[in-house]
């Protein structure tokens, strides 16, 4: 909805589609010569059926693209490099290589043989797992300034109060607020015994779950395979099972961690995990013993969706996520009695889900589901007496809601659907007014967002003082994508396992239009127990590392986490603020040390442009970098290109921040006497550059694209077919002016269709003979030649050591 008002608002000649809807719109769609895709991030997947859909709509219209994201790349670089493929094909020549890799492994010759990948090609830095690689590459498609980076070069400071604000065009101030750490403190004693959270908080508790078996989620397991003889099972059996075994240990381990992560979300919410575990397992024990087909959720691409299973004592049908009707159970028959009637119900939907035959199944399954269940019932006999009205962490949100902000707007994040849902109930029967929760389930979040800040979304004709929200409870559903800067008060009821997510949520609220002086960003942290929680998560960690089947979430646990627990804890200023000179974009970064150096000296602003080309220097550097030029080219086609030679003519680097760096000084450096081979170097250097330049893109553009497909299609039938009444003058004057000269945005929307629409050679040929007499093939420059311009060098600079 966000993007369909500014779409409005700015009378964009566009249309939205949601990311969970190109499925079924975007094959079908026409050709936007610019497609906008944001929060890009959920196209990591390369495998995924939505991003095959995105990429092939993008090869297939020729469009521009722009990707929009916070958080570029969450569990390795390859996110990054999913995301450059949507619009780079795989054996493009990017220009530029991993040089670190290359250099840490041994160079080309190595390189290449380890990999049979070209090392210009993103396959080739998708193995380098060096951060100078990935911003080289990044520096090439990447715009990137934090707010640290805006806020220190881009805006003023207030005469009176000294606090920093952007100016905009109207004269108006946005200034930026400070993100303060607070922390909300709750008693929590592993000694006492009436402390219910901290019951669960044991080091028994961690043990029963690391000993869990799993069974349900290793069913492709060869320890459950049944060998009796005398069974048989189907060909759908066993493709069933083969999928299973390719998706169990991600599933085994996405189970256990999310058991880890919902204990320290809310013991209620550990408890109500542990009691759905419960219910599954009997239920599949429950078709075992009566050799019925287990019900095991759809799959998709390799992977199987767990059982969803909702309390049948509201009017709910089972597979429909209602998980927040479930009620605890404690008692073991209930269990019994509960599994056989979802049994039942689920085999009335059988379409809902993938069934497997039950025999195929050896009876270890069994006596694993059976051995699980046992220290469940121990977990959950531990939790047994909880409620709510002793829940201390509980207590302390509702105090800092109805005391201390009692009349501010407040943002509840939680990571789980089931404590968003647990809060709410808890606040509606206290009585706090305007309470409201949002969760992935609801059709439609943003119109949560609307109502809880209507003015910063310019709905404040549309929303009434009684439908407006107060305290907005929210899984991370609302941490993308919305603007909620009518708040300025963010409570993190749990802590997120990527502590990343703190400062996106934080993002949510500071943002243009806030006008609060500062963003209070609330964690709750146990008095006593910090080290416990922060033990946890080393151990988990640990486990991460040791055994692979526990990778299956898409998170980065800890590793390069921005925040560090014992900072929150201490409320460390700054813990919130986003991005060191590194993040930065190149462009940006470059642009900024020019600004800095003539507000210095206002002197080089005249100085500099007037220098002219081939201008050279040389400077001493550090030792440990090897002697040699740094060379500042313009290509042909205007890119700006920095090298780094050595004094054989070979590049060294095309990192374009690490020249930078290395070509620092400060104004009173004194220059040094050049290389006596300076001059042949740069020349050596220029040579290499035209070369690579050469090889990118080629005359006809990407093998994808309508004019290599229209020139390749042309030529190959003059080619074939010499004696055609169809090879005309005016078919190889077409076919010579697409070799020449681009293709007309209109011509290219009309081949790639007819491209799709498989039509014969004799059709297509007419059109395209039809398009350039009509003057709407090719844009041809009026005197017939496009002027190819011979590169620049417009400085260089000697390195000594």
């Amino acid at each position: 909805e966000m993007w369909e008002d500014y779409k409005y608002e700015y009378q964009l000649r566009a249309k939205v589609i949601s990311i969970t809807n190109v499925q079924n719109t975007l094959e079908e769609e026409k050709r936007y010569r610019l497609v906008v895709i944001d929060e890009s991030h959920n196209l990591r997947n390369k495998e995924g059926k939505r991003y095959s859909i995105v990429k092939d709509y993008l090869e297939r219209n020729e469009s521009k693209v722009i990707l929009l994201t916070a958080t570029p790349y969450n569990k390795s670089y390859m996110d990054l490099s999913s995301q450059l493929s949507l619009f780079i094909p795989e054996n493009h020549n990017l220009g530029i290589s991993p040089d670190k890799y290359i250099q840490e492994i041994g160079g080309i010759t190595k390189f290449s043989a380890s990999h049979q990948v070209n090392e210009n090609t993103i396959s080739a830095f998708d193995k380098s797992p060096y951060s100078e690689d990935w911003q080289q590459l990044m520096a090439l498609y990447l715009v990137r300034r934090t707010r640290n980076f805006i806020k220190e070069h881009y805006t003023y400071p207030d005469e009176a109060t000294g606090k920093r604000y952007l100016k905009f065009s109207d004269g108006s101030r946005q200034y930026f607020p400070e993100r303060k750490p607070k922390k909300v403190e709750y008693k929590f004693d592993s000694s006492d015994e009436t402390d219910q959270y901290a019951k669960l908080y044991t080091d028994e508790i961690v043990n029963l779950i690391n000993s869990l078996k799993l069974p349900r989620y290793g069913l492709g397991q060869d320890i459950y395979v049944n060998n009796e003889p005398g069974f048989i099972p189907t060909k759908d059996d066993n493709l069933i099972q083969q999928n299973l075994g390719r998706a169990g240990a991600r599933l085994k381990g996405f189970a256990r961690t999310n058991l880890f992560k919902r204990l320290e979300s809310s013991g209620y919410s550990f408890l109500l995990s542990i009691s759905r575990h419960l219910l599954r397992n009997y239920l599949f024990m429950y078709a075992y013993e009566n050799k019925l087909p287990f019900p095991i959720g759809k799959q998709e691409s390799g992977t199987v969706n767990d059982l969803i299973f909702i309390d049948y004592d509201s009017n709910s049908l089972p597979g429909v996520k209602k998980e927040k009707d479930f009620k605890l159970l404690f008692d073991k028959k209930e269990y019994i009695e509960r599994a056989k009637k979802y049994y039942e119900a689920v085999s009335n939907q059988r379409n809902k889900f993938e069934w497997i035959n039950s025999m195929l199944f050896s009876k270890k399954l069994y006596d694993h589901l059976k051995d699980d269940s046992k220290s469940l019932f121990k977990i959950l006999n531990e939790g047994k007496d909880w409620t709510p009205d002793d829940d201390r962490q509980l207590t302390a949100l509702i105090n800092l809601c109805t005391k201390k902000h009692k009349n501010d707007k407040v943002l509840i994040f939680t990571q789980f659907a089931d404590t968003a849902h647990y809060l709410e109930r808890q606040f509606i029967a206290k009585k706090i007014l305007k309470t409201a929760c949002v969760t992935g389930d609801d059709e439609n979040p943003t119109a949560f967002a609307h109502r809880f800040s209507p003015v910063s979304n310019h709905k404040e004709e549309q929303i009434s003082e009684d439908n407006e929200i107060r305290v907005l409870i929210a899984t991370d559903v609302l941490s993308e994508g919305q603007n909620l800067q009518d708040c300025h008060i963010i409570l993190n009821y749990d802590l997120p396992w990527a502590i990343i997510r703190l400062i996106q949520r934080a993002g949510r609220v500071d943002r243009i239009g806030q006008k609060a002086d500062e963003i209070l960003c609330y964690s709750f942290l146990p008095e006593e127990g910090i080290e416990k929680i922060i033990k946890l998560r080393d151990r988990l960690q640990n486990r991460i590392r040791e055994n692979a089947e526990t990778i299956g979430s898409d998170e980065v646990f800890f590793d390069g986490d921005p925040i560090n627990l014992k900072d929150l804890y201490n409320e460390k200023s700054g813990v919130f603020d986003d991005g060191e000179e590194t993040d930065i974009d190149l462009g940006s970064y470059a642009y900024e040390i020019w600004r800095n150096a003539i507000e210095k000296n206002p002197q080089l602003e005249k100085i500099i442009p007037n220098l002219p080309d081939v201008v050279y220097s040389t400077k001493k550097t550090d030792p440990k970098h090897k002697k040699g030029v740094l060379i500042y080219t313009r290509t042909s086609h205007e890119n700006d290109i920095l090298a780094y030679m050595d004094t054989k003519g070979d590049i060294l680097t095309k990192s374009q921040t690490e020249i930078l760096k290395l070509a620092r000084c400060d104004q009173d450096e004194p220059a040094i006497k050049r290389l006596k081979e300076h001059h042949e170097i740069v020349k050596s250097g220029v040579e290499s550059i035209k070369k690579i330049e050469s090889r990118i893109g080629g005359q006809l553009g990407q093998r994808n694209g309508s004019r290599y497909r229209t020139y390749e299609r042309l030529k190959f039938y003059i080619d074939d077919n010499p004696n055609s009444l169809f090879v005309t003058d005016s078919l190889v004057k077409a076919t010579e002016e697409i070799y020449k000269y681009p293709l007309r945005d209109r011509a290219k929307d009309i081949l790639n269709r007819e491209f799709k629409n498989h039509i014969r050679d004799e059709d297509f040929i007419d059109i395209v003979v039809n398009l350039r007499e009509d003057g709407k093939l090719c844009n041809i420059p009026e005197d017939g030649e496009i002027k190819r311009k011979e590169p620049k060098i417009i400085c260089s600079m000697g390195l000594v050591n």
